[in-house]
């Protein structure tokens, strides 16, 4: 994949990927025990994300792993992670019949999230969202080449 192995990429990057776990379970369980939206939205999957986007743009060179493919791997294994766990969340509200953070009406545009579009939605977005986040990730690279250079 890109130059390396699926594994290399789950390694790079594994205490990000285990916090984007850590975070989705804390927030679906807080939000299957009843705590409210506004007590749930700092628990963000979207800041483990932003995190680990800038954390790659500035790694993949300081540590010597690749270059500008390498970043969109990580950053795809990143964000299709994140988007198939939001995916689950939704699915389980719609089996369940039960709301959940993930398809409360402030995170799904002001109406129910339970359908199998905003599902199928976040399946697709995990490798849409990748191409705009590795282009602003490729400025980050580029400027960490420049100021670091190998």
């Amino acid at each position: 994949m890109l130059g390396r192995k699926f594994m290399d990429y789950v390694r790079f990057e594994s205490w990000i990927l285990i916090l984007i776990v850590v975070v989705f379970i804390v927030r679906l369980g807080l939000s299957l025990i009843g705590a409210s939206f506004s007590q749930i939205r700092f628990v963000s999957i979207n800041l483990v994300l932003l995190v680990g986007w800038i954390y790659c743009a500035i790694a993949v060179h300081v540590r010597k792993f690749g270059g500008y493919r390498q970043l969109f791997g990580l950053l795809l294994v990143q964000n299709a992670l994140a988007h198939k766990l939001i995916a689950l969340a939704i699915v389980i509200s719609i089996v369940t019949a039960k709301a959940n953070i993930f398809t409360a009406p402030e995170v799904s545009g002001g109406s129910d999230g339970a359908t199998w579009l905003h599902a199928g939605a976040h399946i697709i977005a995990g490798y849409v969202i990748t191409v705009f986040a590795w282009l602003f990730g490729s400025v980050i690279l580029f400027v960490t080449r420049k100021l670091k250079p190998a």
